[in-house]
């Protein structure tokens, strides 16, 4: 396919959904980051809205160089992407800059780079690989585990760089495990071991253990004529009984203090309010203080005064709920979940496997950042520091959520070329 037929064939709704969430961001990065006093204007390179607008400008041409590689070399090379990425994650344990309490860049002179973020990409074009081939079932045991070492292995290396909220957003792409035949249980127990944590945290131990003593009961009970399943009720019991058991060692061992403290911050929202608690305390305050119309743009008081930390990369949505309020924020959640809708669209209409569970896995990656970003800013989730989807100041994820999503629609563009090879 030429160049000139490909304007023709790329999805221009997510293409336009695409350009309003950047240059919304692009605005709001600058009213995020307006001082009336020291007013620069929005093109300032040294205002963080001039340096937003470079990384646009990037990644433009990040688009342009996707659209001009071969579609066949997505799925070609993906092993070795994710190879040269998962070299780069333990290259920077060894000689990256810790930022943050996170040990996660690269930094020459100026510039800073985060392989956490490229590594999204990298990894949902190996899983879709391994997932793709039509010698192999996703539903039996030996891919699933396969599977899921694709993402556990960055999630690890990650979580070793002490960045934990980037190494959550490996774990959405369980939802392309399932999409692909992952057995429903597995998501019924991870479900179940976050209520437990959550439950630990809130209740005595002695009261989950009797609880779930009487739950192991009543199963023995409901499959008394069936010995095999008793077996597997009993040993769901003990691991359950085991993991409350070890949640103590979990929050004061595996967890820094920052992370601890955030975690009973969200079970005690009263907690520390000037403390742990004051960027959540700050962000509902932003959000709610704009009511139904907002205060206007340029006109938030607790963004002019830097009330709210990272307003223009964590906190951006802040922002909005402030000087949009609840009709801005409305037509911003909007816009993503047409977003989502339409590219989950565009992967069932592929041709090609590889493509399609890719679509899922940029569905479920973008979903992710989306969802827990916005819950983290009105209290529903601890912070962890992920940015809201091309809407948030900085360039490693501007970058990393444009590679991701046009790689797909490159794809998308040749699927029909895809059916005719196959």
């Amino acid at each position: 396919m030429r160049n000139d037929q490909l304007i023709y064939k790329i999805d221009w709704m997510v293409v336009l959904i695409y350009l309003v969430l950047v240059f919304s961001g692009w605005l709001n990065i600058y009213a995020a980051d307006y001082d009336p006093d020291v007013n620069q204007g929005i093109l300032s390179f040294s205002q963080s809205s001039g340096k937003q607008l470079i990384w646009i400008a990037t990644s433009i041409i990040l688009i342009v160089l996707i659209m001009m590689v071969d579609f066949r070399f997505y799925d070609s090379f993906a092993y070795i992407v994710f190879g040269v990425f998962i070299f780069f994650l333990l290259a920077v344990l060894l000689f990256g800059q810790e930022v943050a309490g996170s040990k996660s860049w690269f930094q020459l002179g100026s510039f800073k780079f985060q392989p956490s973020e490229f590594t999204k990409f990298a990894t949902a074009l190996a899983l879709s690989k391994y997932l793709s081939k039509s010698t192999r079932k996703s539903s039996e045991m030996r891919s699933q585990i396969i599977g899921f070492l694709f993402f556990l292995v960055p999630l690890g290396l990650i979580i070793l760089q002490g960045d934990l909220g980037t190494a959550m957003v490996f774990g959405s792409l369980i939802l392309v495990m399932f999409r692909e035949g992952m057995h429903p249980m597995i998501l019924v127990v991870g479900f179940s071991i976050a209520v437990l944590f959550l439950g630990t945290l809130v209740l005595s131990q002695t009261i989950l253990l009797i609880g779930i003593v009487v739950m192991t009961l009543l199963g023995i009970g409901l499959v008394a004529k069936a010995p095999g399943k008793i077996a597997v009720v009993v040993i769901a019991g003990v691991l359950a009984a085991g993991f409350v058991r070890s949640v103590d060692f979990i929050l004061t061992d595996v967890l820094k203090p920052h992370q601890q403290q955030r975690v009973m911050q969200l079970l005690n929202p009263n907690r520390d309010p000037l403390g742990a608690g004051w960027q959540v305390t700050q962000s509902k305050i932003a959000i709610g203080s704009g009511g139904l119309t907002g205060k206007g743009y340029l006109e938030g008081t607790q963004t002019k005064f830097n009330f709210v930390p990272d307003q223009t990369t964590d906190n951006i949505f802040c922002t909005v709920g402030e000087e949009q309020g609840w009709i801005g924020s409305f037509f911003l959640l909007a816009a993503f979940t047409a977003l989502f809708l339409r590219l989950i669209f565009l992967a069932e209409r592929q041709k090609s496997p590889f493509a399609r569970i890719y679509g899922y896995a940029v569905v479920s990656i973008l979903f992710f950042h989306f969802a827990f970003n916005i819950a983290m800013t009105i209290g529903l989730f601890p912070v962890i520091g992920i940015p809201l989807p091309f809407f948030s100041y900085g360039g490693s994820s501007l970058w990393t959520f444009t590679i991701l999503l046009f790689i797909f629609l490159k794809l998308d563009a040749h699927r029909m070329q895809v059916l005719q090879r196959l």
